[in-house]
């Protein structure tokens, strides 16, 4: 597939808005889902120069689109049914949703977010999962020191996996680390090169984010979640090919050779999908949109749920 250049990502719109818009350096409006490069072939990252990787590890570098950072608690997501993909607030039944805090975790304990041009195909089943995708971009925890940016695209290298189950669809988590994290200097972090190494230089947190993911529905009413192979955590080698298998569908998506039922494809810089649009009707495309104060209440996010055993 053919690809313009894209630079350093910069995030438009105030943080009260129910939509964010990507923009690259230039002052184009992309789509985070489908413009930004899954690998890492840039030498600058939001901007500023990036550590380079040695040869070994190059391959293993990849672009994270932030949605969620630690500790806070907005379900913003990439939009995906609609045109160039805002980052936005998850909306059920008309309120404006937050994941709740059960003791004693505050909000997502990672930076969360996606890697770009991955797609789990709702119609494909998982050969190791036996289910189908849940129809988005791959998830991404990032588990390094800073609290990263919603709309921040960074470079991170990625550790293992984790098969969530939900309601009957396979939802991957993927941890990874920032590259340029402050800790990225020490030994601590260029040890953590696969999901054994996070075990043993962060004791407790993927135990943590198992119980997370298992009991995050519960204060809606909802059962645990289930996981697939009993909740253990593949290694890197297993996670890149699940990578590679999400790639392959997003380019099956981008090229019309799948079904994407309301998947919005709008993208300007993947020059031969037929569902490439110039800059010009990139503008008009945001510029119709109106966008509105998002005037829910943000005291749900300071609650806190205490769980029984």
């Amino acid at each position: 597939m053919a690809y313009q250049e894209v630079h350093a990502m910069n995030l438009t719109g105030d943080i009260n808005l129910d939509h964010l818009v990507k923009e690259n350096v230039a002052g184009h409006y992309i789509s985070p889902f489908h413009d930004i490069p899954l690998k890492v072939d840039s030498e600058e990252e939001n901007g500023i120069p990036t550590k380079r990787a040695r040869n070994d590890e190059y391959e293993n570098l990849f672009n994270m689109v932030v949605e969620v950072p630690r500790w806070t608690n907005a379900k913003m997501e990439i939009a995906t049914k609609e045109p160039l993909n805002p980052i936005k607030q998850d909306v059920k039944d008309g309120k404006l949703r937050y994941v709740a805090n059960i003791f004693p975790h505050k909000g997502y304990i990672w930076n969360y977010g996606a890697l770009p041009q991955t797609w789990e195909d709702p119609h494909r089943k998982d050969k190791s999962t036996d289910c189908c995708g849940d129809n988005d971009p791959i998830d991404v925890c990032e588990i390094g020191s800073k609290v990263l940016s919603r709309g921040d695209v960074v470079h991170v290298k990625i550790l293992g996996i984790l098969a969530l189950i939900d309601q009957g669809e396979t939802d991957w988590k993927l941890i990874a680390i920032n590259v340029n994290d402050p800790e990225a200097s020490n030994i601590f972090v260029s040890s953590l090169t696969d999901i054994e190494d996070v075990k043993k230089y962060k004791p407790g947190y993927l135990e943590a984010t198992l119980n997370w993911f298992r009991f995050y529905k519960i204060p809606e009413g909802k059962p645990e979640n289930q996981f697939a192979f009993n909740g253990e955590f593949k290694n890197k080698a297993f996670a890149l090919e699940v990578i590679k298998s999400t790639h392959e569908c997003w380019k099956a998506l981008l090229m019309e050779k799948c079904a994407g039922g309301a998947i919005n494809c709008t993208n300007v810089q993947v020059c031969d999908s037929p569902f490439h649009c110039s800059q010009e009707e990139a503008r008009s495309l945001v510029e119709s949109v109106s966008f509105s104060l998002n005037k829910g209440s943000n005291e749900e996010d300071q609650v806190w749920h205490f769980l029984g055993k």
